[in-house]
């Protein structure tokens, strides 16, 4: 009789612990495969079902555009010495889908690999560009006070970490000082590691307090994505909301999204900022849309226009464009042209905004040689290059320099 109470105890703790443990390994498992070339393009375009997520939901009043549809693209492009055909170009850069906004109108549409008008695609780090505009909104109605204050003030949990005492300023210009390895292709660095963290459905907000400063914040631009996590907290304990519900109401609904979205969120029910962010690419494009328009949509003034200036001008030497992109509020800056600057994602994601050239151009792919450095179509410069040619094509007098 005690035989078999003990094996009864021993098979329900195995049950247990498989049912605690079965899911992690799941988890785990899917972090593993997710830039497998052949999971990529699925994983990419159903988010959802490897994470928990919660919901945007479409505007009552959506604002579609204007479709003028036309021979947008041009055969190839000039990248490095090299001339290089455009739809090679696409397809070798796995790309999942493409517009071309031209005057608020949408002159070129094209997708790809199986997905549609109405997939909704992974952003990564274009998500960032999304959470600037947010903070903006919060600082213009007086939630957050001001970006020269410490993140700490709002989030009290970074007391004690390497974010203490850090401007909000110097984390949106991915200067906080914090030291972080973002190189996915190794598997020990800060990001994958955070990755491994986020499957298990472990705090986010925990990570961020667990990591330590390298060097003194404003004084170097290195990008630390998890610097954009801490803007979420900062976003959360200022509006008393969480990230979905501020941009539902701030940002989607006024802007006139078409389609529903989501956010991908971790264990304790807080949003991936750093790049969770799923919609479908013409609501991509709205994003791209409103900054081209100082911060207007519809009429309306959603993001100010002193705050969209600011996040697209590059202010402290460590943050000017030279022979790498410049940064300004969560947004990149090429060199070489004018009033130009991008949002950019892991794996090929693209917002271009030329205000040139009035013109917007959203690229998602789903590029497994991404961390190829010799692989031409993985290269962000490679797809400026791209982009000007685009903009150039709808626009004679523009002059695109490859730099």
């Amino acid at each position: 009789m005690r035989l078999g109470k003990i094996c009864l105890i021993v098979a329900s703790l195995m049950i247990i612990g498989g049912g605690y443990f079965y899911p992690k390994m799941i988890a785990l498992k899917s972090v593993a495969q997710l830039f497998d070339s052949r999971y990529i393009v699925e994983n990419f375009r159903s988010a959802k079902t490897l994470w928990p997520s919660t919901g945007l939901t479409a505007s009552p009043t959506p604002r579609p555009y204007p479709e003028r549809l036309s021979n947008a693209l041009p055969e190839d492009f000039n990248h490095a010495g090299k001339t290089y055909s455009t739809g090679q170009f696409l397809d070798d850069s796995w790309t999942t889908g493409l517009l071309v906004i031209q005057d608020d109108a949408l002159i070129y549409e094209n997708y790809y690999l199986g997905n549609s008008v109405s997939t909704q695609h992974i952003s990564w780090s274009v998500a960032k560009s999304f959470i600037s505009a947010l903070i903006g909104i919060a600082v213009d109605e007086g939630q957050i006070a001001s970006i020269e204050e410490p993140v700490d003030l709002y989030a009290p949990e970074l007391i004690g970490s390497g974010y203490q005492g850090v401007r909000i300023k110097d984390v949106l210009q991915m200067s906080s000082g914090i030291g972080f390895d973002e190189d996915y292709a190794d598997f020990n660095s800060d990001i994958n590691r955070w990755g491994r963290d986020f499957a298990l459905g472990n705090s986010q907000d925990a990570f961020a307090a667990s990591l330590s400063r390298s060097v003194t914040p404003g004084t170097l631009n290195h990008y630390v994505s998890i610097d954009t996590h801490v803007l979420g907290m900062v976003l959360a304990r200022a509006t008393g909301r969480t990230i979905t519900d501020y941009m539902q109401t701030k940002l989607y609904q006024p802007m006139g999204m078409e389609q529903d979205g989501y956010w991908i969120i971790d264990g304790h029910d807080v949003e991936m900022a750093l790049g969770g962010l799923n919609l479908t690419l013409r609501d991509f494009a709205k994003l791209g849309s409103l900054y081209l328009n100082n911060g207007r949509s519809g009429g309306r003034q959603i993001v100010p226009t002193a705050w969209v200036d600011a996040s697209i001008t590059p202010d402290a030497p460590h943050l000017m464009p030279g022979d790498n992109f410049g940064y300004g509020y969560q947004w990149w800056i090429p060199a070489g042209q004018q009033g130009e600057f991008m949002a950019q994602g892991v794996y090929n994601q693209y917002i271009y905004v030329n205000r040139a050239t009035r013109t917007v151009i959203v690229k998602f792919s789903a590029n497994p040689r991404y961390n190829d450095p010799d692989y031409a179509p993985a290269s962000d410069r490679a797809h400026l290059a791209l982009f000007r040619a685009i903009a150039a094509n709808n626009n004679p007098t523009f002059k695109p320099v490859d730099k």
